[in-house]
């Protein structure tokens, strides 16, 4: 409004603006709170579907245990169509990688590990993936495929696993020396995690070499 308007006119204005304006007003605060009660429903509905998957992932581990193949097979396919954006969908696909692994299928394993591997959101299950995409290649007969594999991303705390496997790798390979060095390169990051230092340790024993940071910590036991 303008500075030089009189009292009544101001007031006069004020009233126009309402009249006007209201309307839209009102409707602007209806659609905020039907934004604010959308947004609670969608958490809620967001919520409920999280736990529904957790509920069927819990079956799916459950009908592993129970080792039967066709259910834990089916089992894992329902959860991966009926929640295709969950974390648990991305589990379910490493368990039917694993099915078919064990059934010594590993080439019907490529498609899912791979699947995790590129597009999982999380980023623990990619790493994992590709790990377990890396032994496959191995047991495939593609050593190469995996050492390429392995080397197109950072391990981060996986780094005792990737050294492991692409000692495995190597050792698929004939390159021995190679192979006993990643295995060495493993032990040294057994304190990052995710390292068995036993079976490390069996592997170079195979390859006639003992690790120096075992015999200090075989020393050191009571």
């Amino acid at each position: 409004m303008a500075d030089d308007l009189t009292d009544d006119e101001q007031l006069e204005e004020v009233k126009r603006y309402v009249r006007e304006y209201a309307p839209v007003l009102v409707i602007g605060a209806l659609l905020g709170a039907g934004g604010l009660f959308g947004w609670r429903y969608y958490q809620s509905y967001q919520t409920e579907r999280g736990l529904k998957a957790g509920a069927e992932f819990s079956q799916l581990s459950a009908t592993l245990q129970g080792d039967d193949a066709a259910k834990s097979r089916q089992a894992a396919a329902d959860l991966i169509k009926d929640y295709p954006s969950s974390p648990y969908a991305d589990q379910a696909k490493l368990v039917l990688a694993r099915i078919d692994v064990d059934a010594g299928q590993g080439a019907n394993a490529i498609a899912p590990l791979t699947e995790v591997m590129n597009s999982s959101k999380d980023n623990e299950l990619r790493q994992i993936a590709r790990l377990r995409l890396a032994r496959v290649l191995i047991d495939q007969g593609k050593p190469d495929d995996a050492i390429k594999l392995l080397s197109e991303a950072n391990p981060g705390s996986f780094a005792g696993r990737y050294h492991e496997v692409h000692a495995d790798a190597l050792y698929a390979k004939k390159d021995i020396a190679g192979a006993v060095a990643e295995y060495k390169a493993a032990l040294d990051a057994v304190y990052g995690g995710g390292v068995d230092p036993a079976m490390v340790e069996m592997k170079l024993a195979d390859l006639g070499a003992v690790d120096k940071h075992l015999e200090k910590m075989n020393m050191v036991k009571p």
